[in-house]
């Protein structure tokens, strides 16, 4: 189906979609077609539901000259139109309302209305920039650990990480990327037993950025790799899959920082956050 369909769409629930659709737009090499994730925040035996407009506004979608994993749904609280979302810049940023999911860190690649309408607002992938054929790439490494940073959080939660054998660790630093200096020297000894460890921010929007404060400057000089506007669960995902191909350290930040499947934004605008 894959290589016969025109374009795929997939249901899915929503509390992990984000997770699904970062992992989908790496192991989906060469992705010629739109693959479009939707979901629904009301049940259908609501009369309230969002799921048949964001499954025929993602029938459209998925007969449209794009060339990634997408994400649809409701843009508003009412039934105006949906948003196309980028797979690995959205996430759902609302427990229950309908335009839950919103483009993180970008602009929505665009609008489409249940009654066929489409209008493009960002720059995204064709069809035909795509030469070779497309295939499944679903090789991952399974070990790989999200850490919150918190003030009083044990730094011994390292340690459990590394005498359990992880190969990847995401921090989710506060701000610019920032932990606890007592973190430091558990950092330290999980990149030394040959842990990658990587850099989020909590606050979502922004990047992370280790040449502003001290305390971030030693972190990264630990070997820590900052990864400038991803999303956590983007992060999460390119880790386990980056990792399912290469544990060489100078291969793994190579491919963490290249831009592998638009998940990074070089130029972020005023205009992007809260959109």
């Amino acid at each position: 189906e894959l290589k016969e369909s025109e374009g795929i769409v997939l249901t899915h629930g929503t509390d992990t979609l984000s997770y699904t659709s970062s992992m989908l737009s790496f192991m989906l090499r060469n992705l010629n077609k739109p693959v479009v994730l939707t979901f629904a925040q009301k049940s259908s035996d609501r009369g309230s539901s969002d799921a048949s407009m964001n499954v025929i506004c993602s029938t459209i979608t998925a007969t449209k000259n794009i060339a990634e994993v997408v994400v649809v749904g409701h843009g508003t609280i009412s039934d105006d139109y949906c948003l196309i979302n980028r797979g690995n810049k959205v996430r759902k940023m609302h427990s229950s309302q309908r335009n839950s999911f919103r483009p993180i860190n970008c602009f929505p690649i665009g609008k489409v209305w249940p009654d066929g309408k489409v209008e493009f607002l960002d720059k995204y992938k064709k069809k035909e920039e795509v030469k070779e054929d497309c295939y499944l790439d679903d090789k991952i490494e399974e070990k790989v650990a999200i850490i919150k940073f918190y003030p009083g959080l044990d730094s011994e939660i390292v340690d459990f990480y590394v005498d359990k054998g992880y190969k990847g660790i995401v921090i989710e630093g506060t701000g610019l990327g920032h932990t606890a200096k007592d973190m430091f020297s558990k950092i330290k000894r999980a990149i030394e037993s040959g842990i990658i460890v990587v850099m989020t921010t909590q606050t979502i929007y922004g990047r992370v950025n280790p040449y502003v404060y001290s305390s971030a400057r030693e972190i990264s000089k630990l070997g820590v790799i900052y990864l400038e506007d991803l999303l956590t669960e983007t992060a999460y995902t390119k880790l386990m899959w980056v990792l399912g191909h290469t544990q060489n350290e100078k291969e793994v930040r190579e491919l963490m920082l290249k831009n592998l499947a638009g998940e990074f934004n070089k130029r972020l605008q005023p205009t992007q956050f809260l959109y």
